[in-house]
């Protein structure tokens, strides 16, 4: 397998605010379990920390990757010749994507902390799929990665 020339790779982890609340489950079940004692509440602090912290975590670990002649998006994985015009969008556009401009045969790899996202069109004739919208960080980047891995395949 080639590499791409301008190799990419973004991980969209969970903003820190959602670690704050997870912490807050872990006091509310503590302070649910308080009537039992203490050994029960700080089971409850740790365990409901512990809980929330692993939700919070596998949500923000889905990753995007531009890997030889493919993008891997999530557990998607599309070869860049299958892959049309990539459309950077910014925060206004790409709320109007994720609401009403957008279509129910799209893949969606959605993070809605994440204000900016990457439309990239399906050419595959035999792919039902019109387009990918795509959560990203770094939308310019992640075109870039994109037009270089097709010119490194092709």
């Amino acid at each position: 397998m080639q590499l791409s020339a301008t190799p990419y790779e973004e991980r969209l982890t969970a903003p820190r605010s959602w670690w704050l609340i997870s912490f807050l489950v872990g006091v509310s079940f503590a302070l649910i379990l308080l009537p039992f004692g203490t050994l029960p509440l700080l089971g409850g602090l740790v365990g409901g920390t512990a809980a929330a912290a692993v939700v919070a975590s596998s949500y923000g670990s889905v990753r995007i990757r531009v890997v030889g002649d493919s993008l891997i998006a999530g557990e998607a994985k599309i070869p860049v010749a299958a892959l049309g015009e990539a459309e950077i969008m910014d925060a206004e556009e790409a709320r109007a994507w994720r609401t009403y401009k957008a279509d129910t045969r799209a893949f969606l790899l959605l993070r809605a902390y994440i204000p900016t996202a990457l439309r990239v069109q399906v050419t595959d004739p035999q792919d039902p799929t019109p387009y990918l919208y795509l959560s990203t960080r770094e939308p310019e980047r992640l075109a870039q990665a994109l037009v270089a891995a097709r010119e490194a395949a092709a």
